[in-house]
């Protein structure tokens, strides 16, 4: 955000503007900053085969998706009705990898059927796939390292008691099963959470699948997830992408040599590449004094933003109606019936009802994750690319909620 003349602009266009046009909640996205993101991805690793595929559960609106396709990304999804917008989106099958969780077997069948990479995490869903296809159809495997990452316990996800993947430990069950089944395992994978500050999480997750790959003749790829820890502070440290890229680049390519011939490099991210692209835009509905604390109240909550709720997440806001306005204390509470605070004493230019507020990096897990609780209808959304604002989804009304709805007393 560009502050000139006491308005705020995003890539040259004036958010208040926007909501003046498109109304609040509103969330806008910089297709600038996604494109930067990616490049830096990609430059970090120059001397290997990286293959980039977008986690969509981030942001999963169709323009975003086109966005990141036309810069050469793939795309990766855990659900069927993912890889069904993916091919929506444009994306070919092959370039969609299919990561499922604790889904049934029909799904998997689903996306067989579609011609999409499928990586499987469970044994014994392995087990039933090498019955029903053999080496028919080639798989990846979804390896828990047991490496602990950073961040919230929600979003760890290689650790000992995680959902996720197959224990390395188990690996020799797994190769009995392959073995067995005459199974085609073209990939190892592992993704071991999120915010990964340290490159050397990493670095040791990767020597793990290094050293069990030699066990896999038919490897194409080593897929290393995601979980590059961005920046929600002005003073946060983030994951050093270009170290990572010099240290793992180079250990890839020594593990190459071994291995006996060049093999693709995956990652997978998602928030690293969309979360500092989206801005959510609200607007106050009241600035409520009580005896300890001043709530400011806006007209969003938790159904639109849940991450402060659900992993104690810190967004920067600013007050873009009053930039040189007086400092004060507030916290910033939502309109839904619970505890839906964004902020606790946050330090704002003083705010006054219809003063519009900018929650910063809110392109991942934002609208995403957003619901129609309390039935409230959920934001717009406007995606900012060449200098020109596009609505990308139209704000919801209270008829929409109504869509699914049927009459019990009909006939």
């Amino acid at each position: 955000m560009e502050l000139e003349n006491d308005r705020y602009s995003l890539d040259g266009i004036d958010l208040l503007d926007l909501v003046d046009e498109y109304g609040s909640p509103l969330y806008v996205y910089s297709a600038k900053s996604i494109a930067r993101q990616y490049q830096r991805l990609v430059q970090a690793f120059p001397l290997t085969d990286l293959h980039i595929k977008y986690a969509c559960k981030a942001n999963s609106n169709l323009n975003i998706m086109k966005l990141l396709r036309k810069m050469g990304s793939g795309l990766d999804t855990v659900s069927i009705q993912e890889v069904h917008l993916g091919l929506h989106a444009g994306f070919q099958a092959s370039e969609i990898l299919f990561t499922p969780n604790c889904v049934s077997f029909e799904e998997i069948e689903e996306a067989v059927g579609l011609g999409v990479n499928i990586n499987i995490d469970n044994i014994a869903i392995l087990e039933h796939f090498g019955h029903e296809y053999q080496d028919q159809v080639p798989v990846c495997l979804r390896i828990n390292p047991h490496v602990l990452a950073g961040g919230h316990a929600h979003i760890q996800t290689g650790h000992i008691d995680s959902k996720f993947g197959i224990s390395i430990h188990q690996i020799r069950h797994v190769m009995r099963v392959v073995k067995a089944n005459h199974i085609r395992v073209e990939g190892l994978h592992m993704h071991t959470g999120s915010d990964i500050l340290d490159p050397d999480v990493f670095t040791r997750a990767a020597e793990l699948l290094f050293d069990i790959a030699i066990e896999f003749e038919h490897l194409r790829y080593i897929d290393l997830g995601s979980g590059f820890k961005v920046a929600y502070r002005a003073d946060d440290v983030t994951t050093d992408i270009e170290q990572l890229g010099k240290v793992l680049g180079n250990r890839f390519k020594v593990f190459c040599e071994a291995y006996g011939r060049d093999m693709q490099l995956w990652f997978e991210p998602g928030k690293f590449l969309v979360s500092e692209a989206g801005i959510l835009l609200v607007k106050t509905n009241v600035v409520k004094q009580t005896v300890s604390t001043v709530f400011a109240g806006v007209d969003s909550g938790q159904n639109h933003l849940i991450r402060p709720m659900f992993y104690d997440a810190y967004h920067h806001m600013t007050n873009l109606s009053n930039p040189k306005g007086v400092q004060r204390i507030y916290s910033v509470v939502g309109y839904i019936c619970e505890t839906d605070t964004f902020a606790y004493d946050r330090k704002l230019s003083e705010v006054r009802v219809g003063d519009v507020l900018a929650m910063h990096n809110t392109g991942a897990y934002g609208f995403s994750m957003s619901s129609n609780y309390n039935s409230r209808p959920r934001p717009a959304e406007v995606l900012i690319e060449d200098g020109k604002a596009r609505l990308i989804r139209k704000r919801e009304t209270w008829k929409d909620l109504l869509t699914h709805q049927l009459y019990a007393d009909q006939d």
